[in-house]
């Protein structure tokens, strides 16, 4: 059996109870104290979930835009700067390869987030397609962590940490900056249906980053979450 991969917040999480578990090739954090209460707590408070495992690809280039017109069922033509745009890839018979968010960095330049047990193959399938697009895609998934802030106090706790104006970034949109001295993308995106945010930062600025993001939440009632909340 191969290794399992390990994010660059492993011994962050191992360190504070979580029981970890193989998914998609990752050895992940399940849960921490419990699922139910960290699910509870997201609903009522905040969890923050190591999500490093997620996969992401950067496409550039003055082709750019158009290649991923082609490739992608969603219009990213139509797309503002900053913006975020979930969409799908599909195979020429209409089958779904995946299904991914696109972040538009400027004209030219996009960063795509993948779904970490289809990586590999998602960028094998973008790169099968390149051909005839003056564009570049380029795996960068190791120069990425990425944590999940979510919950009716990440914004309140995250504000205190940032000079970034979060009132004034919607929902799906994104801005890069500062949290806790560490350079971040700052999305407002997630899984849970909570408001909430998505932290892309560097691996190594990773366990700084939760642990300053710990510190300031705990108080108002963060806890630290794993896959089975994330999946409840």
């Amino acid at each position: 059996m191969s290794e399992l991969r390990r994010t660059p917040l492993h011994a962050f999480n191992a360190t504070r109870g979580g029981r970890m578990v193989d998914f998609a090739g990752w050895d992940m954090p399940v849960q921490f104290a419990s699922i139910v209460e960290e699910h509870r707590s997201t609903r009522s408070a905040a969890g923050l979930f190591d999500v490093s495992h997620m996969g992401e690809a950067s496409v550039s280039g003055p082709g750019a835009t158009v290649f991923l017109d082609y490739v992608l069922t969603n219009d990213i033509s139509s797309m503002e700067c900053g913006r975020v745009l979930y969409s799908l890839m599909c195979y020429e018979h209409g089958g779904v390869v995946d299904d991914l968010l696109v972040y538009k960095k400027a004209d030219d330049d996009y960063l795509l987030c993948l779904n970490a047990s289809n990586t590999a193959k998602d960028v094998a399938w973008l790169e099968s397609k390149l051909g005839g697009f003056d564009a570049k895609l380029v795996d960068v998934s190791d120069d990425f962590a990425l944590l999940a802030l979510q919950g009716p106090k990440a914004l309140e706790i995250l504000g205190g940490l940032t000079n970034v104006d979060l009132a004034s970034l919607n929902y799906y949109w994104f801005a890069e900056g500062d949290v806790a001295g560490k350079r971040c993308i700052i999305s407002r995106t997630g899984y849970t249906g909570e408001q909430g945010v998505e932290l892309f930062v560097a691996p190594g600025d990773a366990t700084e980053l939760a642990k300053a993001i710990t510190e300031a939440g705990e108080p108002l009632g963060l806890v630290l979450a794993g896959l089975g909340a994330r999946d409840s």
